[in-house]
């Protein structure tokens, strides 16, 4: 049960089918809030931080295990596996949505369905792929993170957050980057924004709900029309939102894709 006290894992609701919640780059379960009230009298919901994120275990922090995205896909299905006898819906954010499909793909029958909320399989411009940077611009993004972490974080969260009507959102973003330990935050970042897992979009089988902001700084819709085209019988849901967060400055759209799709699967 080690997951448990590594991944700082809170479970509560009720209801036969379990909803798990993956957090994005720079935050914790905390970011969940919403989704996860709204939907906990209905189902059982998983939340948990990312270790080096929120409240995990620093001190397991592996830079190894963590240089590639299989390596948190591994610690998810650990914690599907045992916080669930029967095939979880998975949720996942920016990166997490990356993660979470990972996982899918290397134990399928663990999962009923996945929720990408803002997701990319990479964010670099490549040939006809659009991912929204040029590889110069990432790598520069990646500079200016190394040499300045905080003053990274305050300008990139209320960019990346948008919600320009609801500004404590991009502090409470802010807030949240400055939390987390530097050295992890500039690993971690480097294996996000320098991956690409679109040779492995083919392989997912599991039921795929795509959700996109129609003005996203980090997964312009560009991004999520490619994955939809890429994932066999995925189902893409653009909500009306500025920012990479819809799950928390838009959540009554968001959440109302998201049930929708989870009640057109029997879920």
């Amino acid at each position: 049960m080690g997951y448990l006290h590594r991944n700082n894992v809170h479970i509560s609701g009720t209801g036969p089918r379990t909803i798990v919640f993956a957090h994005g780059f720079g935050c914790d379960q905390n970011m969940w809030r919403l989704f996860a009230s709204h939907l906990s009298g209905r189902y059982r919901t998983v939340l948990f931080d990312l270790v080096g994120s929120g409240g995990s275990d620093l001190s397991l922090y592996d830079y190894k295990k963590y240089a590639s995205l299989d390596g948190y896909a591994d610690d998810v299905l650990e914690i599907v596996a045992g916080c669930s006898k029967e095939p979880v819906i998975l949720v996942g954010h920016s990166v997490s949505a990356t993660i979470g499909m990972l996982a899918a793909i290397k134990a399928p029958d663990l999962f009923a369905a996945n929720v990408m909320i803002g997701p990319s399989p990479s964010f670099i411009n490549e040939g006809s792929y659009v991912g929204g940077f040029d590889r110069s611009d990432i790598e520069e993004l990646l500079d200016t993170l190394d040499n300045n972490f905080l003053g990274w974080s305050s300008n990139m969260a209320p960019a990346i957050m948008g919600a320009p009507d609801q500004p404590e959102l991009g502090a409470e973003l802010t807030n949240s980057f400055c939390r987390t330990d530097p050295d992890i935050a500039k690993h971690f970042a480097h294996v996000t924004f320098l991956a690409d897992h679109r040779a492995e979009l083919h392989r997912v089988s599991t039921p795929t709900l795509i959700v996109q902001s129609n003005d996203d700084l980090l997964a312009p819709v560009v991004v999520g029309e490619y994955l939809h085209r890429a994932i066999k019988g995925s189902t893409l849901a653009i909500v009306d939102n500025v920012g990479h967060c819809p799950h928390l400055s838009a959540p009554g759209p968001c959440l109302s894709v998201t049930e929708e799709f989870l009640l057109n699967l029997g879920l």
